[in-house]
């Protein structure tokens, strides 16, 4: 199927991805992993949530984590910001109007908060408000790890990428670039943004929805070196799953570590800007080997089938069982 053209009109008006929410088994490990091995700044805590910044990042927090209360580590629900508080309204009456469920939430730190779900059911809540803090991409010595500067993305397993190409294209978010699976002509993968980067959000083709990971940016290449080495020596070697290397698609230098729980997180920089409402697409054969890995080793097995659950929701087999090249 071809991308659809871009909504630049939408009925509400989405700025950028804002944070996630996941369950952890021991919140005290996850600090440690987030704050002081990738030296996110920790915002607030108490002994069942630690809500953290990174470093150019002036609202509350980009990420939330919580202590499980049984069951396996999961996905609470991704957030995006909007731009304006009766977008929030105009959100309302779409979800509404494409027989989604919404509800009005408290989260914490935040002004009103709308929850809903994607086509897929995967839960996703929106803002416009959140509380501000003091500047802090100044105070070098609080730069540690990886010195993250800005959560960068999400991306999903999807059973059905042009299904979820075309729900994320209704609410506005552009197709930067996209793979094609040539012999049945249909979505393999799709990067949408609403910031002017690559992507707020991508789609995997995969058992979903699932949460593949969250991506931070970090300041240069030199950063995922030293995260490397830092990993290396203190505990974390096994955490690392894929990377150092570049991607073609997005020509980002990238390294994917694994989370205490096996949440996967990847440090992220030097892919370009498309701000331009008329960029065209980039296309990608699903068989081309440079697509995910302009350079590097080929992505591990566990890369293509590893992905966080979203709380108490069932996944689908994806409807499109073309694979790319897999690391033996």
């Amino acid at each position: 199927m071809p991308v659809p053209a871009s909504n630049l009109y939408p009925a509400f008006n989405i700025v950028r991805l804002s944070h996630v929410e996941y369950t952890v088994s021991d919140l005290a490990d996850s600090r440690k992993f987030y704050a002081d091995m990738l030296g996110l700044q920790v915002t607030d805590e108490d002994d069942k949530a630690v809500y953290l910044r990174a470093m150019e990042e002036r609202g509350h927090h980009c990420l939330i984590l919580r202590q499980a209360e049984g069951g396996e580590p999961c996905v609470k629900y991704l957030a995006y910001k909007v731009y304006a508080e009766d977008d929030l309204d105009k959100a309302e009456a779409w979800f509404k109007g494409k027989g989604q469920p919404t509800a009005w939430v408290e989260r914490p730190y935040q002004g009103r908060t709308l929850a809903s779900t994607d086509c897929f059911g995967a839960p996703i809540e929106f803002y416009h408000k959140m509380e501000r803090l003091a500047p802090i991409h100044q105070k070098y010595g609080l730069y540690h790890g990886v010195k993250p500067l800005r959560i960068d993305h999400f991306n999903l397993f999807s059973p059905d990428v042009d299904a979820s190409v075309a729900f994320y294209n209704e609410m506005g978010f552009r197709v930067t670039e996209y793979t094609e699976d040539e012999e049945s002509g249909r979505l393999w993968a799709a990067w949408m943004h609403r910031k002017g980067g690559i992507h707020d959000v991508a789609f995997t083709n995969g058992t979903g929805p699932r949460l593949h990971h969250t991506a931070f940016w970090v300041p240069t290449p030199l950063n995922i070196i030293d995260l490397c080495d830092l990993m290396s020596t203190t505990g974390y070697l096994s955490n690392i799953e894929r990377g150092p290397g570049r991607h073609g698609i997005s020509n980002a230098f990238f390294l994917y570590v694994l989370d205490t729980d096996g949440h996967r997180i990847e440090i992220y920089c030097s892919d370009y800007q498309t701000v331009d409402p008329d960029l065209e697409p980039i296309k990608w054969d699903l068989k081309d080997p440079q697509r995910q890995t302009l350079w590097g080793a080929p992505a591990p097995r566990s890369w293509f089938e590893r992905g966080s659950v979203f709380m108490g929701l069932e996944t689908q087999e994806p409807e499109l069982k073309a694979q790319p090249i897999i690391a033996p």
